[in-house]
C-alpha cells in the first residue's frame, strides 16, 4: 500500500463497517476505535442538522449550511489509527472543544449530531472516496422545510472543506436524509473498493 491520501481502488481491500458513535464511546464497536486499538484507515462521519445554520470554519470563513444529512470523508494514517473518529465523537458530542480541523467546527456545534461512522480499516482512499460521493450525492436534494428540491450551489457546503492539504474541492458533501447518505456512503465505498 502506498502512503498518501489518495490510494487505488485495490489499496481499497477490506470492506467498509458502520459503527454507531453510541458503541465507539462504549468501547465495543467493531473496528475497536473506543478500545483505542484501531487500525489505519479511511472513515466517513455523517452528520444531521435539523435548521439552516450558520457555521464559522477556522479560516474558511462562515457559511449559513443548510438542514440535511452531511457526510465529511477523512483518514487516519497516524499512530492511533482510526481512534482519531473518536475525537471526532467526543468533540460532537460536547466533551472535547479543541478545534484543530475543519470538522471540528461543523460537528462541534450545538446544531450538529453525530448520526454514524463508516470506516474502511486499512484503506488509503480520502481524496478518491471524496470524489466518489460528490458524484453520487450530486444529484440528492438537501432535505429542506420548505421541500426535497436541491438547493443552489451558493447553498452548498464550503469549498476547501476538509481538503486544504490536497487539490479537492471539497471532502464535506450534504443532501437527503440520513439514511440515504449512510447508503450513498456505503455505495461509494464499494465502487472505490472494485
Amino acid at each position: 500500500m502506498t502512503g498518501g491520501r489518495g490510494g487505488s481502488a485495490a489499496e481499497a481491500g477490506e470492506s467498509a463497517v458502520t459503527v454507531a458513535p453510541a458503541a465507539i464511546e462504549a468501547g465495543n464497536d467493531a473496528l475497536d476505535i473506543g478500545a483505542g486499538e484501531a487500525p489505519p484507515g479511511t472513515y466517513v462521519l455523517v452528520y444531521s442538522l435539523p435548521s439552516a445554520t450558520e457555521i464559522t470554519v477556522g479560516a474558511l470563513g462562515t457559511a449559513t449550511f443548510p438542514p440535511g444529512a452531511y457526510a465529511y470523508v477523512g483518514s487516519a494514517f497516524g499512530s492511533n489509527g482510526l481512534g482519531r473518529v473518536d475525537r471526532h465523537r467526543r468533540v460532537a458530542g460536547g466533551s472535547h472543544d479543541v478545534t484543530h480541523w475543519h470538522i471540528d467546527y461543523f460537528g462541534g456545534h450545538q446544531g450538529t449530531t453525530l448520526e454514524a461512522v463508516v470506516a474502511a480499516p486499512h484503506a488509503d482512499a480520502e481524496c478518491r472516496l471524496a470524489a466518489e460521493l460528490r458524484e453520487l450525492v450530486g444529484s440528492i436534494p438537501i432535505e429542506s422545510d420548505a421541500s426535497d428540491r436541491p438547493h443552489p450551489p451558493e447553498d452548498r457546503p464550503l469549498d476547501g472543506f476538509g481538503a486544504s492539504d490536497c487539490a479537492c474541492p471539497t471532502h464535506l458533501v450534504g443532501g437527503g436524509e440520513i439514511e440515504t447518505l449512510r447508503s450513498r456512503v456505503l455505495d461509494a465505498f464499494r465502487r472505490i473498493e472494485r
